[in-house]
């Protein structure tokens, strides 16, 4: 007989275990509106919803045109951003105080980002042109040593041809770091000797 009682007492606790497990909550089948989902609650017949007026993620506000995008009154930058490590002599830039860490941190991101099309000197001739595919322009065309620098910070934000843009890849920082390695890449193939000071000339009599 008690092995009787066992037996029910055993299976009843089992019933009692699936139907509790029945009975539990499903939040994957509770009402609810899933993304884009048609809805008769709201007027446009949609479940998403429009951000309010002014909202910005935060720390994507981004108000500066200059830092951000390259831009001052709507036209490419002549400067580098205000506080940037650096100043102009016409389009290059020039010695200051932490450009060369600028210029560490730039010739870094455009060995990983840049050099594989445009080359370690920035002459176009990069290992992917050199697989038959078109090769970017040389940095030392015209056009491009006096390109505003505001450009070139666009281009590589966006993209431009065949490039597309690497603003989702690189943050605004280090792309003021490219452009002005970049600068400095250009400057160093084609500064007049009269620009060089005393040790830089003695070097280049001595190459000769």
């Amino acid at each position: 007989m008690s092995h009787r009682v066992r037996t029910i007492r055993v299976l009843l606790a089992l019933a009692l275990l699936l139907l509790t497990g029945c009975w539990k909550e499903n939040m994957s089948s509770q009402p609810k509106a899933k993304p884009m989902q048609e809805s008769d609650f709201f007027a446009d017949g949609t479940t998403a919803r429009p951000l309010v007026e002014g909202t910005v993620a935060r720390g994507d506000l981004e108000l500066d045109s200059h830092l951000y995008r390259g831009f001052v009154d709507g036209k490419p930058a002549l400067a580098f951003p205000e506080h940037y490590p650096t100043e102009m002599d016409g389009p290059f830039p020039t010695r200051g105080p932490a450009l060369r860490a600028v210029l560490t941190d730039g010739q870094e991101q455009f060995t990983i980002y840049c050099s594989m099309c445009h080359g370690d000197a920035g002459d176009g001739h990069g290992i992917i042109a050199e697989r038959d595919f078109f090769p970017p322009p040389n940095y030392q065309l015209d056009r491009l040593r006096q390109a505003p620098i505001g450009h070139i910070f666009d281009v590589i934000t966006n993209g431009y041809g065949a490039m597309y843009g690497y603003g989702d890849r690189i943050s605004p920082a280090d792309r003021w770091a490219i452009v002005a390695y970049i600068r400095t890449l250009q400057m160093s193939q084609g500064i007049p000797a009269q620009q060089l000071d005393v040790p830089q000339k003695q070097r280049l009599e001595d190459a000769q």
